[in-house]
């Protein structure tokens, strides 16, 4: 198990767990393991969400990026896929973003991009994690003449804005009714401010809520993960799409005019519709992690569309789509990559996509939103010994359980047993058509594991 690192980098209660000690080790063995392979010192970007411990975190990055002789260059506040864009944009050699995405302010987090714009693979950052309990750490000293540098490029989210006008303005204004009307919430995180700016340019009409940081409330009852101001903000608005964001701005959910909800999986099929009738969906192929609905499963099936499944987390989504050739993968909490503009999930990009696939087929959001039948899904973690989370595989009794509520779904129902990464659960999830009968049966299989594994 690793010791630093999880799913989606580095995250933890800031200053108290994320030290700028423990920060300024990862920096340091960050810059030598990304930078190792090259002729010249590094230079890396830095972004960060409106977190109150922003500064500090960024602080200590820097003083570990500069101490081993690497280059900065700030960008301030600016979503995760804005620092993605800009790295592969400027040829920087490395990049890093400071959030804690979607949890709340109290969390920072820390996640490393490679000079391709994309997150790094495991083995780098078990590597980095290794450098950092080393001895070695302290001997990536650079000398005094070769103390990096560091510039601050403010500015740079001009260039972020430019990607969208240049790709979105002309087919929007064509396509754009008169009494089109956007709800935006920014969650009061990292696209507050370039999100309204990318609406501006393009001439979509919006009204925004969540735009106000300081430092704490990013997340606070708002955003992706908190929908129902932005539902209640649509309907007394009477607006044509409402489109949340989390608090680095890599995740996109929506709400449709009639205040349903339109979630990762719903987008991937929209998306993937509008795509295949230009020709530019990659082998008629979207990529999903095994947490996606059976739903969009059924869908795919329906359409002639191919689903390919990885285990959960973007980076794995994103892993199968570069070796495969795809170019639409994602999540179902709204993580959505377009591998022809950025090569991580991109809120706004997402939320443009779907604003196009509406106004070029001249559908309302609620009718797109009903292409895909979202069945209804229950999760529960089972307590179960560290030790033998991954035996439920061996045990009879368990399986035998999960076999026999599979013949009973008769492919219209799932079971998906996966141990946690991190914690001593076994996650139980299950779907199927009553939401009653799922629920009875997810608590009784996930008491039979937690019986046989504690």
């Amino acid at each position: 198990m690793r010791k630093y690192f999880g799913t989606d980098g580095i995250r933890r209660i800031a200053n108290t767990e994320l030290t700028p000690s423990l920060v300024y080790r990862v920096a340091k063995a960050g810059a030598y393991v990304l930078s190792k392979n090259l002729d010249h010192m590094p230079t890396i970007l830095i972004g960060r969400d409106t977190r109150i411990s922003g500064n500090l975190i960024e602080s200590a990055m820097v003083a570990g990026f500069l101490s081993y002789g690497a280059n900065v260059k700030l960008l301030g506040v600016l979503p995760t896929p804005a620092v993605a864009y800009l790295t592969r944009k400027l040829k920087a050699d490395a990049s890093v973003v400071i959030s804690a995405s979607h949890n709340s302010y109290e969390f920072n987090g820390i996640k490393y991009f490679s000079n391709k714009g994309t997150k790094i693979p495991d083995s780098l950052e078990e590597e980095i994690e290794e450098l950092m309990d080393s001895p070695k750490l302290e001997e990536l000293t650079a000398p005094n003449d070769k103390i990096g540098m560091v510039s601050y490029c403010f500015d740079l989210m001009d260039e972020y804005v430019s990607f969208f006008e240049e790709n979105f303005k002309e087919v929007i204004q064509e396509n754009k009714p008169e009494d089109f009307i956007i709800g935006l919430d920014t969650a009061n995180g990292a696209t507050a401010i370039v999100a309204e700016k990318v609406f501006q340019e393009l001439k979509i009409p919006y009204k925004i809520i969540n735009n106000q940081p300081d430092g704490i409330n990013i997340n606070e009852n708002c955003g992706s993960t908190h929908l129902e101001g932005l539902k209640k903000f649509v309907l007394d608005n009477n607006l044509s799409l409402g489109i949340a964001y989390d608090g680095d701005g890599d995740r996109c959910l929506a709400i449709d005019e009639k205040g349903n909800e339109i979630d990762g999986d719903k987008l991937l099929a929209i998306i993937a519709n509008n795509l295949r009738k230009k020709g530019k969906l990659n082998k008629d192929t979207i990529v999903a992690t095994v947490m996606s609905n059976l739903g969009l499963n059924k869908y795919a099936k329906e359409n002639n569309l191919e689903l390919k499944q990885t285990k959960v987390g973007d980076r794995y989504v994103l892993e199968e789509m570069l070796k495969e050739g795809f170019n639409l993968g994602g999540e179902q909490s709204g993580h959505v990559i377009l591998l022809d503009y950025n090569p991580t999930g991109d809120g706004i990009l997402t939320s443009l996509m779907l604003i196009k696939a509406m106004l070029e087929s001249n559908q309302k959001a609620s009718a797109l939103g009903n292409m895909v039948k979202a069945y209804p899904q229950v999760l529960i973690n089972a307590k179960v010994n560290s030790s033998k989370k991954h035996d439920y595989e061996k045990d009879e009794t368990i399986r035998k359980a999960i076999q026999k509520l599979e013949e009973e779904f008769a492919g219209n129902g799932r079971v998906l047993i996966r141990p946690s990464g991190t914690e001593p659960l076994v996650r139980v999830m299950i779907e199927g058509e009553n939401q009653n009968y799922i629920t009875q049966k997810a608590r009784e299989l996930a008491d039979l594991i937690e019986g046989k594994l504690k």
